[in-house]
């Protein structure tokens, strides 16, 4: 009797956990097969999955603000407002309903996976091990994007880091494309290293290579930074930053907020694992 009792607590025990682990798995959010980190963990709420809006947000390339019980989210055409504890949501200026409201908990703003997700033209798939959202490629001039490769050099070696997020790669794609301004001619000196001879030169910051599935380069865009090391008076005619598009060898003033923005894009995608090194060699 002993025996048959200690038998089913014993079972009792390995159910109870196995479905504690289960349960635990299926917390698991991945976006283009990379596990999303989060000092937060999704819910479930009446049958639905509810994600941190920064979270989801940031992995998907959109941008969001939020004001007066208000979430707005932002990427491309596509403008969502979100309420919290309102079942109906604005997708560019069109209301549409929510099977569960966005609410705030624990300083944290929470709203449903899928309907964030598949708005920004995401696939969503659920398994007993957690959820996977699948983000459209990024094509250029008709091909798939598989990576953007990120390249610095310094004084001893370099770094060449690369991104397999679909949504990162194509916000800074588009950062870089649609935010190039005056096009304007080649400086006079450029170059890896900083110039501390010639008024007027510039450095590249950083090399960025959108690469096709086989690691080819599709389209590189270099960006460059004057070098400050001479007196102001001495650089009022030079702008501050510039790109060169490699691809086309064409230059344009660019703004030295976007290259801001952008390393603050990559500092993100760091963060969410979307990022990884694939040779330093900087002594």
């Amino acid at each position: 009797m002993k025996k048959a009792f200690y038998g089913l607590f014993l079972a009792i025990i390995l159910v109870t956990s196995s479905s504690t682990t289960y349960a635990a798995a299926g917390n698991l959010i991945e976006i283009d097969g990379v596990s999303i980190a989060s000092d937060v963990k999704p819910e479930n709420n009446n049958d639905r999955t509810m994600v941190p809006v920064r979270v989801i947000s940031e992995n998907l390339g959109a941008n969001v603000k939020w004001s007066n019980s208000e979430v707005i989210l932002t990427k491309g055409d596509m403008k969502v407002l979100l309420r919290l504890n309102s079942n109906t949501a604005d997708k560019n200026g069109k209301k549409v309903s929510l099977d569960v409201k966005p609410y705030m908990k624990n300083s944290r703003i929470f709203v449903p996976l899928r309907f964030i997700a598949e708005t920004f033209g995401c696939t969503v798939n659920y398994s007993d091990f957690g959820v996977t959202v699948e983000t459209k490629p990024l094509f250029i001039d008709g091909v798939k994007v598989k990576a953007l490769q990120k390249e610095i050099h310094m004084t001893m070696g370099g770094v060449v880091d690369q991104i397999i997020g679909n949504a990162y790669n194509e916000t800074i794609y588009n950062t870089l494309v649609e935010n190039k301004s005056e096009k304007v001619e080649a400086p006079a000196n450029y170059s890896w290293r900083e110039n501390m001879d010639t008024p007027g030169s510039y450095y590249k910051n950083v090399q960025y290579d959108f690469l096709d599935p086989k690691g080819n380069s599709l389209v590189r865009i270099d960006v460059y930074s004057l070098n400050r090391y001479f007196p102001s008076e001495l650089l009022t005619e030079y702008p501050e930053s510039l790109v060169h598009d490699v691809s086309k060898d064409e230059w344009y003033l660019f703004s030295d907020m976007k290259i801001q923005s952008i390393g603050q894009l990559i500092d993100t995608a760091t963060k969410n694992g979307f990022l990884t090194t694939i040779r330093n060699t900087i002594a």
